[in-house]
């Protein structure tokens, strides 16, 4: 139960990390762009707004709505970040408004996405756009504590596939926004720019208060904000192509079309090239602010009384922001607006790509990522420097080759936030064969002339176990946290396995990518153990009978047990193609060998001392094969209607 239970909860992170689009600064930077392209008359409008909506709050919120000057570390928030920590960094307006007006994390992230976007426009390389977006990711984790918990299973963040080839427009958005209908962008967006503007519309009353005016002007800018999230998500690549399939489809088709972009056409006919999350381009900025510019106008148009909107009673005296939840919502809930509302959504999302069709014929092509359990295998081999051989009087260091073939099953999470994280669990049974020694039973220089068979550690044979986890702070912390987090503190335990599964929290232990392969510190992720001598009995080595005679010789019989550490290693390349992956990695070992249940089996009849054995200790260059095969869901076909 506990081994399902830590599977499931591994996948919902993985889910709900990817189903988030464009990162903060890129969601900031279309807002800015949109609010530089008003005209003077809404812009006018638009400051007013927020001069009304920040009166109580000026040292939380900026004095200009959109601050183009605003770098790192900074005091105070403008409304343009607000669609920025809509949807991502929280889950409602009114949980979004709490979360700017009242805590201080929220400042940090903010931080931390100045940070990305200096570190994203700077990146030389593709390897230094993984990393940098990695180290963001991390920050943010530790930043916000409800990153991974507020993610959620649900698909609000992406557009619905188009049921058939033939659907028109306005077919298509009448089911996104249907009752019943699985959350998604286009309902999203509907239901918060409905509320936003009957909440400006309500402006125009002169009966309001000044207080409820600020408040008011508060809550409306919210549900704007919070709309507009989720129209610039519905111009990220990863989030056009479909949500449809098991984790490893939905996460692989993300990442996939996010970095390498997506040839589409919008619902007006225009022929683009779009990008996403992370690989913002100057003219995906531009093309999105541009549908951001629209809804933001039909907002101040109606802040202003130049629109005439159907009032919903049950909304008619509210003055605080929404409080629908997308965090939680798996379906679209029951709303009635008047048909005056439609007339007004259909030019901003005509503008949206024209989502790709549904599972089957002319669908997109899919892709996978490394997710999900496996089965696999390893061959390797090593080669290592060991401190002597196990008898006490030798001390002469030498060499020992060996190879190993395993059987592997394992959970793949690698790459949950990005290409450099490292979620890797598995299980390797196997068998390996070491070499003989170089050094011989004893130091005597003539020896080296009969070869192999008297050298000081013998050719032998071992089964050995090969464990890997993933640990936030110490190694093992999972494996011992789980039971307890689990059940009392879930939320604690995801927010453990994501941060472990992308380095942990310790800064050396985070994977670096690099053009040339990714490198990584692994010092408590892993552990071999080997039994030598369990397949018969003992094996059989020779020592020195008389530590001052070479001639005198005794032989033994013994087992050991060899514990092996990964320190450092190295990763040239990874393939991933629809099930399999493939992957090379080389490992800095060190560990001992430790004898134990000796037996003497033959010595001189005139000595009666009998020989010692002692621990040894090595240093191994490993390098091995690995090969898997992911095990893959049943193939889910989406669902528009519950």
């Amino acid at each position: 139960m506990m081994k399902n239970s830590l599977l499931t909860i591994l996948m919902i992170i993985t889910l709900g990390i990817t189903s988030q689009a464009w990162v903060y600064p890129e969601h900031r930077e279309f807002s800015l762009l949109a609010v530089r392209k008003l005209d003077p008359a809404r812009r006018a409008r638009l400051d007013q707004l927020w001069t009304q909506a920040r009166k109580g709050y000026e040292s939380r919120l900026t004095e200009s709505v959109a601050d183009f000057t605003q770098d790192e570390q900074p005091p105070k928030l403008d409304w343009a970040a607000w669609a920025a920590i809509s949807g991502d960094h929280s889950t409602s307006p009114v949980n979004m408004l709490q979360n700017v007006l009242e805590t201080e994390w929220i400042l940090k992230v903010a931080d931390i996405a100045a940070r990305l976007k200096t570190g994203l426009e700077t990146a030389d390389n593709t390897s230094e756009h993984l990393n940098r977006l990695r180290d963001s990711d991390i920050r943010l984790l530790r930043a916000d504590p409800e990153y991974v918990s507020r993610a959620g299973g649900n698909y609000g963040h992406f557009m619905l596939a188009r049921p058939e080839v033939n659907t028109t427009a306005k077919n298509y958005f009448e089911i996104c926004y249907s009752e019943g209908c699985a959350l998604n962008l286009v309902g999203n967006y509907k239901w918060f720019h409905a509320s936003a503007l009957m909440k400006a519309q309500r402006l125009a009353d002169t009966n309001l208060s000044p207080e409820q005016r600020s408040a008011l002007a508060m809550a409306a800018l919210a549900d704007e904000a919070f709309a507009l999230h989720f129209l610039n998500d519905g111009f990220a690549a990863g989030h056009v192509a479909g949500i449809w399939g098991d984790a490893s489809q939905r996460k692989g088709t993300h990442d996939y079309y996010n970095e390498i972009g997506l040839d589409i056409s919008t619902w007006k006919g225009e022929r683009v090239v779009i990008m996403g999350d992370a690989y913002m381009l100057p003219e995906d900025a531009d093309r999105t602010s541009n549908s951001v510019l629209l809804s933001l106008n039909q907002f101040l148009d109606a802040a202003s009384g130049k629109l005439e909107l159907a009032m919903i009673s049950d909304l008619s005296s509210v003055i605080t922001a929404d409080t629908f939840n997308v965090g939680k919502a798996m379906y679209m809930p029951a709303r009635d607006l008047d048909t005056s509302f439609n007339v007004l959504f259909y030019p901003v999302l005509e503008t949206l790509p024209i989502a790709g069709l549904a599972t089957g014929r002319g669908e997109l092509p899919r892709f996978r990522s490394e997710i999900g359990p496996f089965i696999g295998l390893a061959a390797s081999a090593r080669g290592s420097v060991i401190s002597s051989g196990f008898e006490s009087s030798q001390n002469t260091s030498g060499f020992v080759p060996g190879l190993g073939l395993s059987i592997r099953f394992g959970l793949g999470m690698e790459g949950v936030l990005n290409e450099s994280g490292d979620g890797l669990a598995f299980l390797d049974v196997g068998w390996q064969l070491d070499g003989a020694s170089s050094m011989k039973y004893y130091n005597e220089p003539l020896l080296k002339y009969y070869g192999a068979m008297l050298s000081a550690i013998p050719s032998r044979d071992a089964y050995f176990a090969r464990l890997r986890l993933p640990f936030c702070l110490i190694p093992g912390d999972l494996v011992v946290a789980a039971p307890f987090l689990l059940i009392f503190a879930p939320e604690t335990l995801n927010k453990m396995i994501v941060a472990a599964g992308n380095g942990g929290l310790v800064p050396w232990q985070t994977g670096m990518v690099t053009p040339i392969g990714r490198f990584q510190f692994v010092i408590g992720r892993e552990i071999g153990v080997a039994i030598y001598g369990v397949d018969k009995a003992g094996d059989a080595m020779l020592v020195p009978d008389d530590k001052e005679d070479a001639d005198k010789v005794a032989l033994m019989s013994f087992y050991s047990a060899q514990l092996d550490f990964p320190i450092f290693e190295y990763r040239p390349f990874r393939t991933f193609s629809a099930r399999q992956s493939a992957d090379l990695v080389i490992q800095i070992i060190g560990g001992i060998d430790i004898p134990f249940k000796s037996t003497l089996v033959y010595k001189d009849p005139d000595n009666n001392n009998d020989p010692e054995l002692k621990t040894t200790w090595f240093v191994s260059l490993r390098m091995a094969f690995d090969w898997r095969y992911y095990f893959s869901g049943k193939k889910q076909k989406q669902n528009n209607k519950s």
